[in-house]
This record gives structure tokens, sequence and C-alpha cells, in this order.
């Protein structure tokens, strides 16, 4: 499975930007399509996922309520919508594709990462 992420860019607090991650490949084996983001300094955290078959969504507490999470099985393409963003989203987005299940938001279990996309926040 390959995966592309885009979308990414520079925008002011308050602010909205939506990425995109198109899958190729394997995509009729994935369980699961994340995003992760990783800030300077900071470890890669778990931000949003969402099972392939069937649309379960899965948010880590800083974004919920902000971000969504959705897909286009059709395009093989996963979006993360995200609105009142805030310095603190500031970082590196990377989108990710699991096979198994298991614990959704731990980054081992995602066998598959694409390049990241630049967000930035400005104050």
């Amino acid at each position: 499975v390959q995966l592309q992420a885009s979308g990414g860019g520079l925008v002011q607090a308050g602010g909205s930007l939506r990425l995109s991650c198109a899958a190729s490949g394997l995509t009729f084996s994935m369980s699961y399509m994340g995003w992760f983001r990783q800030a300077p300094g900071k470890e890669r955290e778990f931000v949003a996922a969402i099972r392939w078959y069937g649309g379960n969504e899965n948010y880590a507490d800083s974004v919920k309520g902000r971000f969504t999470i959705s897909r286009d099985n059709a395009k093989n393409t996963v979006y993360l919508q995200m609105n009142s963003l805030n310095p603190e989203d500031t970082a590196v987005y990377y989108c990710a594709a699991r096979n198994s299940l298991g614990v959704i938001s731990a980054r081992s279990g995602y066998e598959y990462w694409g390049r990241g996309t630049q967000v930035t926040v400005s104050s």
C-alpha cells in the first residue's frame, strides 16, 4: 500500500484546512486508515482513524469536536477536515494504514506510512 498525503499549509488561528491521503496498492486488505502528527521535539501522536469498511471513527481527545475524518472508498482517499485550528496543532501530519485491528491509536500497529504534510497555524 502506498499513501500520498496532501493539503497542508499555513493558516491563521481559527482557520480550517483539509488534508487528503490517497491510497494505492492492496487497499482491500486495509482495516483502518489514520492520521498522526509530529510537532518539533515531540513524539508522533495519534490524531484520528477511520475503519476502511464500516466507517467507525476514532479521535484523540485534543481534536474531538474540531477535526473530522472521512473516507471515499471509490477514490481510495481519506480526508481530515480540521477546523478551529490553533498554534498547538502545528505539526507534520502523516497518514497511515493498517491491516490489523487492535489498539487503533497505537502507532506501532500501522504498517504503511505516507510522507508527511506540514501544517502551520499562526497566532
